[in-house]
């Protein structure tokens, strides 16, 4: 059933989401790093939004949230584009096919590349404590 668009939408933390999602609740799990909602359209589409650098990021302000970047729910039939501003809905301009592809290009290459990032972090972070484990170990041998 299609439900009114949304003008606003009210953040509820929680530690697991539940089951049924209701309308006009922006679900926010940190535990899990992602939030949901119903589609602001009144599609009754669940939109997934994992929390992350390279995906979205929320800022909360009080009661109020703010989701960014904007939500594009372009594989649903309603392909809606809003965001989500101190719990107002804010509706975007439909995009055009070739919009679409650009955007879903850019998050593919911001993606890859945060991904890169944390593994090179990783790597970094191993050399260090490979490097500490050495030092330790050539101490200990020097008392013996």
């Amino acid at each position: 059933m299609r439900t009114q668009r949304q003008s606003t939408i009210k953040p509820k933390f929680v530690d697991v989401i539940p089951d049924q999602l209701e309308e006009g609740i922006l679900y926010v799990c940190e535990r899990y790093a992602t939030a949901l909602h119903k589609c602001c359209c009144g599609c009754g589409e669940e939109v997934v939004t994992p929390l992350s650098p390279a995906d979205w990021g929320i800022h909360k302000e009080g009661s109020y949230v703010t989701l960014s970047p904007s939500i594009g729910n372009w594989s649903f039939a309603c392909q809606s584009h809003y965001l989500i501003r101190q719990n107002r809905v804010i509706w975007a301009s439909m995009f055009t096919e070739s919009q679409i592809e650009q955007v879903k290009a850019r998050d593919k290459v911001d993606k890859e590349s945060y991904i890169a990032a944390v593994n090179a972090q990783k790597q970094r972070s191993r050399g260090i404590w490979a490097m500490l484990t050495k030092l330790i170990k050539k101490q200990r041998e020097r008392r013996q």
